[in-house]
C-alpha cells in the first residue's frame, strides 16, 4: 500500500483504531483527548515519513504512534515530578522545615535566636564537657549543637553509626539529672 495512490483522510479512516488501541494497550486515561491528537499527528508524520522499501505502513504506524505516546507520558511525569518537587521546596521554606519528629508527633526545632542562650552559653557547656569523654563531647557538640546527623558524624569521625548512637545514648545516661534540664530541653533536639 503506497502513500502515493491513497489519501491520509482514506489512511486514517483504515487506521484511526490503532489510536485506541495503542491508548488502550498503554493504560492511559485521556479525558482530553491529549493522547489520541499525539497518536494522530503521529500517524500523519507517519504517513509522510513512510518509505515501502522499508517494510509495511502498519508497522510503521504502531511503531511511530505507540512511541509517540510513550514519550507523552514520560513528559508529563516529568513535568508532575517537577512541579511536585517545586511544591515541596515551596511548603519547606513556609515551614522552615525545622521539626523534630518523635513518633507520630512532630515538633518545631526552635531558632538560634529563639534558644540561642542555651546554645552560646559558654559556661553551660564547659560544665557539661566536664563531665564527658572525648566522643561524647564529639556527640553532643556535633549532634546537638551543629545538627549534624547521626551518619554524618559516624563518616567524619571514621567510626560505625552504631558507635555514634552509643556516644548519644552514654551522654543522656550520664547527664540525666546532673544539669539543668531545661536548659537541654530547650535546645531542641535533645
Amino acid at each position: 500500500m503506497g502513500k502515493g495512490n491513497v489519501t491520509f483522510e482514506e489512511i486514517f479512516k483504515q487506521n484511526e483504531r490503532r489510536i485506541h488501541y495503542h491508548i488502550h494497550k498503554l493504560n492511559i486515561r485521556d479525558p482530553h483527548q491529549e493522547f489520541y491528537t499525539e497518536g494522530l499527528v503521529a500517524m500523519w508524520n507517519a504517513y509522510e515519513k513512510y518509505q515501502p522499501d522499508k517494510g509495511p505502513m502498519a508497522t510503521y504506524f504502531n511503531y511511530t504512534i505507540r512511541n509517540r505516546m510513550i514519550d507523552l507520558m514520560r513528559k508529563q511525569n516529568r513535568e508532575q515530578e517537577n512541579a511536585a518537587g517545586y511544591m515541596q521546596k515551596q511548603q519547606t521554606q513556609v515551614d522552615d522545615g525545622n521539626y523534630y519528629r518523635n513518633g507520630a508527633f512532630s515538633y518545631p526545632v526552635m531558632k538560634v535566636a529563639e534558644s540561642g542562650a542555651a546554645l552560646y552559653d559558654a559556661e553551660f557547656w564547659q560544665e557539661v564537657r566536664g563531665q564527658l569523654t572525648e566522643n561524647q563531647w564529639k556527640w553532643v557538640k556535633y549532634f546537638v549543637i551543629e545538627d549534624m546527623s547521626v551518619r554524618e558524624i559516624a563518616e567524619q569521625e571514621g567510626v560505625s553509626v552504631e558507635a555514634v548512637k552509643s556516644w548519644g545514648k552514654e551522654v543522656r545516661r550520664k547527664l540525666r539529672g546532673r544539669v539543668d534540664e531545661g536548659e537541654l530541653e530547650s535546645i531542641g533536639r535533645w
